[in-house]
């Protein structure tokens, strides 16, 4: 039986080549299956128990390219026992390079983004802020970049291309993109120093130049701010690094200076006390302290003062819910004391 098998030739092989072929596919499959079984029950195990992450990390990304592997390999080992034409058995040796090229770049990235999201997305929710989430996508496409593109030099390199005559040629190519995509790149360079810098975070309340309003997203290219009239106001990153970015979310109290009039007709008694009952004022509501209060000068139509006091907060409407409470107060007080605020008069003396 042996024999005939051996001897009875389709397509330039023997019944016992195609038997060969046939069984190394079979147990190409049932390795993988079996190293399946081994990850599954034992690697992922083993790798939860230990304090380490790099384990796990390496275990959940090379599990499937491993197996893809395993199975190619059968497939090409299984082919070597066939007798092949030269052109198919070269044909046949570059799709496993291939092939081979591409699972294990896939591996390669996977562990990096594996690393990413294990190490940095939990030290970024621990540092409060969602720039480290936006980044987080940019530094990945980078990275994937890169790795497929060694990968890809690599495998032209196998498959017999000149690699050094076609990276000049994109290297020229590539400095007319890169000129043309400049200001994206300014953008993208610029968000990373946003991320490194934190000069603001999403949430924060900024000011920039006229404008003003929350941050609501930091794109790879553009911020995106909430105003307070309720629109969307798109800056680029290159513009906010080179701008002076006021952020009130860093401020831990609100000074604020104000000024108010009295008629020209007050007594001084009643100067003097005005001070006085402005600080009373003050020191009774909530999330503010006094800093002072003044007679600074003599104006057009009125007796000015200026009163200077710190708000305890960040957040602008509680800052003017404060101001309110303070204004009330002082009308409430100077109707008391009948001091009479002033407003712009103007008086005509008539000789006869």
């Amino acid at each position: 039986m042996l024999k005939f098998l051996s001897e009875y030739i389709v397509w330039n092989n023997s019944l016992l080549n195609y038997i060969y072929f046939i069984l190394m596919i079979i147990g190409s499959f049932l390795v993988s299956k079996f190293v399946s079984f081994i990850f599954n029950n034992y690697l992922h195990s083993m790798a939860k128990k230990t304090k380490t992450l790099i384990d796990d990390i390496l275990a959940d990304a090379f599990e499937k390219p491993i197996l893809y592997t395993l199975f190619f390999l059968g497939i090409y080992s299984a082919f070597k026992y066939l007798v092949l034409s030269p052109a198919f058995d070269n044909v046949l040796n570059k799709v496993f390079t291939i092939i081979t090229t591409v699972l294990i770049t896939w591996g390669v990235t996977k562990v990096v983004h594996s690393a990413l999201e294990i190490y940095w997305i939990p030290k970024a929710k621990k540092s409060k802020t969602t720039v480290d989430n936006n980044l987080i996508p940019i530094i990945k496409s980078l990275v994937s970049w890169v790795i497929w593109a060694i990968a890809l030099i690599f495998m032209l390199s196998n498959l017999g291309l000149n690699v050094t005559s076609l990276l000049a040629g994109l290297g020229i190519g590539g400095l007319a993109i890169a000129f043309a995509l400049q200001g994206v790149f300014a953008d993208i360079f610029a968000s990373i120093s946003i991320y490194l810098d934190k000069p603001f975070n999403i949430g924060d309340y900024i000011v920039i130049g006229p404008h003003s309003g929350t941050v609501k997203k930091i794109g790879i290219k553009t911020t995106r701010i909430e105003t307070l009239q309720g629109e969307e106001l798109v800056v680029s990153n290159k513009e906010l690094t080179e701008t002076r970015i006021r952020n009130y979310k860093k401020m831990k109290k609100r000074r604020v200076a104000f000024k108010l009039g009295v008629e020209y007709g007050t007594s001084p008694k009643k100067l003097k006390n005005i001070p006085t009952i402005i600080k009373q004022i003050i020191n009774k509501t909530n999330k503010v302290n006094f800093g002072r209060a003044h007679f600074i000068g003599f104006g057009d139509f009125s007796l000015d003062f200026e009163i200077i006091m710190f708000i305890d907060t960040q957040d602008y409407a509680i800052y003017r819910d404060v101001q309110q409470k303070v204004n009330l107060g002082i009308v409430e007080a100077f109707a008391k004391e009948k001091i009479e605020m002033a407003f712009p008069t103007q008086t005509v003396f008539v000789k006869k």
